[in-house]
């Protein structure tokens, strides 16, 4: 029996989901905290399948990715072990987890809805909210990986963006964002569209920039709709 516990705790797999469920534990423990533990429960879920929706995607586009790591009051993240071939395909990873996450807040919102619950109500806020906030259009986030499509100089709209969520709620998340993001300023800043070592990456039909610009807009319109109504619905925090 001995020797099989070590065999366990010293598998590859073994490993990955004691990172994932322990680190899930942690973040649950630390929002209970501050919101009780039925909603630090239902708000790591929702994290949850938002990173999902990024791993299924990036395991769909044949790309090695790891497990979903968790870090209180900061999220998550899944890291990608392979790099994508072309920007198509980094739009494509990237949308999926506000879109499945979305879908999530909707499950949750419905049920609020249908069994006129609360604390449903308040977790499907959170979903669109955090959702809605990740489409800011500058890397890392997912927006800055989904609008590079478009070009990396779309980067610079997300920089007034999270100076403006800094000045009406000052957060640590987002100096944490600012610092991760300066990088990708620079980056935009120096773009070229027409050197040779980024034109190929960049490379995207019209239509298929379309149809991510469409995408993206469609989708944080309907985020930023949800938050505002389910937040009045909610009324004064």
């Amino acid at each position: 029996m001995i020797k099989l516990i070590a065999i366990l705790f010293t598998s590859a797999k073994f490993g990955k989901l004691l990172l994932v469920v322990g680190s899930m534990a942690l973040s649950i423990a630390a929002y209970s905290l501050v919101f009780g533990w039925m909603y630090a429960v239902g708000f790591v879920a929702l994290i949850f399948v938002h990173e999902m929706g990024h791993f299924a995607a990036a395991r769909q586009k044949g790309l090695a990715v790891g497990a979903p790591v968790f870090i209180p009051f900061f999220g998550a993240w899944i890291a990608l072990k392979d790099t994508p071939m072309n920007v198509e395909t980094e739009a494509y990873v990237a949308m999926a987890g506000p879109l499945v996450g979305s879908v999530g807040a909707l499950v949750c919102y419905f049920l609020a809805r249908e069994y006129d619950n609360r604390l449903l109500l308040a977790l499907s806020y959170a979903g669109f909210f955090i959702n809605l906030f990740n489409l800011i259009p500058l890397a890392p986030f997912d927006g800055g990986r989904m609008t590079s499509i478009l070009s990396p100089r779309m980067w610079l709209v997300g920089v007034p963006i999270l100076i403006g969520l800094f000045l009406w709620r000052p957060s640590p998340l987002l100096v944490v964002m600012a610092i991760l993001a300066a990088p990708q300023v620079m980056r935009a800043l120096r773009h070229n569209p027409a050197a040779l070592e980024t034109a190929a990456y960049y490379s995207a039909s019209a239509e298929t920039k379309v149809t991510y610009a469409a995408l993206y807009i469609g989708l944080a319109a309907f985020l930023a709709v949800m938050s505002y109504d389910v937040k009045n619905m909610l009324g004064p925090s």
